[in-house]
């Protein structure tokens, strides 16, 4: 069953430089549920004579703990979802960690008052966002570009055939081998009928050279040290030999470039190859073509709003994708520390670099949210229904099951704001007209008052999906606020 919906009464006040501070008052019957709640949860941590283990009831821990004891630590479990719900209520977009003067605690029967100060995102006003002229190269694709997926095809067919003459980079053999250190064998050091691909860098430096015009059933000692930051501690930085017997040299061999390997690959011949190679390619630039036009068509928009930015919100952005970015490392096993000794930069430095791409990407919400306000743009039912159907398919349940699912978990707002700030995204890049590449370019060029006003911001915009061809989202995408 889900929680009972958290109800707080909360008004909001203006502050200068988009910051606002929400009042938030906290009624007294959701102060004595959530005393009761973590009441029975500590009941089930304590010890009474007379009673299991678990079973103690609210109104005694109450008595024998005290109740300001447990109201603190019911305030401090609560604390987030008040937030949360005070942060919903007023509709606000919050930017950066909320400073809460939680005060004193309120006596029995009492209402909990609280505030919160955050920033927030700034009002944007609009430039033109319909009608924007924004530069869309034509897709194309070279004869390179083919050549390198044959090759990648021709790697994938190549066969291994062993051969007579002496190893050389990029050949492949077959070893035993037995590592040692001060004479003794260590462990994970012993390994037989290993095949390994000489200069491909998979191993220790020095082992694949040490086996370098080498031939089959050659013995060879090679001598090396272990790197400094290896992952097995005990063999970091330590000298060790080790005794490798070549058993078999194997050159690879990639099939030629005829009809022979377009059969194999499903056509009657190599230039059809060629044409279906060239067709994909097509449809792939095709679609980085539609990603790199909306994200211009929405940078020319952006360029042409105002929205008061403070350092201050640009900093607190850069913050939270740093923490989001942390966070996703942390599930592949990337902590910070590692993080920061992988890249070389402090943790400031990391900020900085990250600040103009906070400061775009608060332009962008700000003119989204903006833009969706002025169209009353609010998606029906059924634009919710097919924007839930790929999820709905993965997860093999109807759409309306999913629907009823998000309505529950309280995310239905979320999911309506974000098809929102696509269908803006959709309403601009629909409305913006398309112009070559160098029609843009020479109107970058050319001075204007407008230009001078804005710094030139828009006609950037205009020319960015050009210049960053392959360096956007995956075809189809479109930028949302959680980008």
């Amino acid at each position: 069953m889900p929680a009972a919906a958290v109800a707080v009464q909360t008004t909001v006040t203006e502050l200068p430089d988009s910051r606002v501070r929400l009042d938030v008052h906290v009624p007294p019957e959701e102060l004595e549920r959530s005393i009761e709640r973590k009441a029975g949860q500590l009941g089930r941590q304590l010890k009474l004579p007379g009673f299991r283990k678990g079973k103690v009831p609210a109104p005694l821990v109450i008595q024998r703990l005290g109740r300001e004891a447990v109201l603190e630590e019911a305030v401090r479990d609560a604390l987030g979802a008040w937030y949360a719900d005070a942060i919903e209520k007023t509709g606000i977009v919050p930017v950066g960690d909320p400073q809460i003067d939680l005060g004193d605690l309120p006596p029995q029967g009492e209402t909990l008052a609280f505030s919160i100060e955050i920033g927030v995102l700034p009002k944007a006003d609009l430039g033109a966002y319909r009608g924007l002229e924004v530069a869309r190269r034509e897709p194309s694709v070279h004869d390179a570009q083919i050549d390198e997926e044959i090759d990648a095809m021709r790697e994938r067919l190549a066969r291994l055939e062993t051969t007579e003459r002496s190893a050389a980079a990029g050949d492949f053999v077959v070893i035993d081998y037995l590592g040692s250190i001060d004479g003794e064998p260590f462990a994970g050091g012993e390994g037989r009928d290993q095949l390994i691909e000489l200069g491909a860098g998979n191993l220790i430096p020095g082992f694949e050279d040490g086996l370098l015009g080498a031939g089959a059933s050659e013995t060879r000692t090679v001598a090396l040290s272990f790197p400094d930051d290896y992952p097995n501690e005990e063999l970091a930085g330590r000298p060790a030999s080790f005794a490798i017997t070549v058993k078999e040299v194997k050159l690879k061999q990639l099939p030629e470039i005829d009809d022979d390997l377009a059969i194999d690959a499903g056509f009657d011949s190599v230039q059809e190859l060629r044409e279906d190679i060239r067709a994909r390619l097509l449809e792939l630039d095709e679609g980085r073509i539609e990603g790199e036009f909306r994200e211009a068509a929405l940078d020319a928009a952006v360029a042409g709003a105002q929205v008061p930015l403070t350092p201050e919100l640009v900093r607190a952005r850069a913050q939270e994708m740093w923490e989001r970015m942390l966070h996703s490392l942390s599930h592949r096993g990337i902590s910070r520390e590692a993080y920061m000794q992988i890249s070389g930069r402090e943790e400031q430095e990391t900020l900085a670099e990250m600040a103009p791409d906070a400061e775009l990407a608060l332009r962008r919400e700000a003119v989204l949210s903006a833009i969706v306000a002025a169209e009353g743009i609010e998606p029906s039912e059924e634009e919710l229904l097919e924007a839930l159907a790929p999820s709905a398919e993965r997860e093999g349940i109807a759409p309306e099951k999913l629907l009823d699912k998000v309505r529950s978990a309280g995310r239905l707002d979320e999911v309506r704001e974000d098809l929102a700030v696509r269908k803006a995204v959709e309403l601009i890049a629909v409305n913006a007209t398309p112009i070559p590449v160098e029609q843009a370019k020479a109107r970058e060029q050319l001075w204007t008052p407008e230009k001078e006003a804005l710094g030139e911001k828009a006609a950037v915009a205009a020319v960015a999906g050009s210049e960053r061809a392959g360096d956007t989202a995956a075809p189809g995408r479109l930028w949302t606020p959680d980008r």
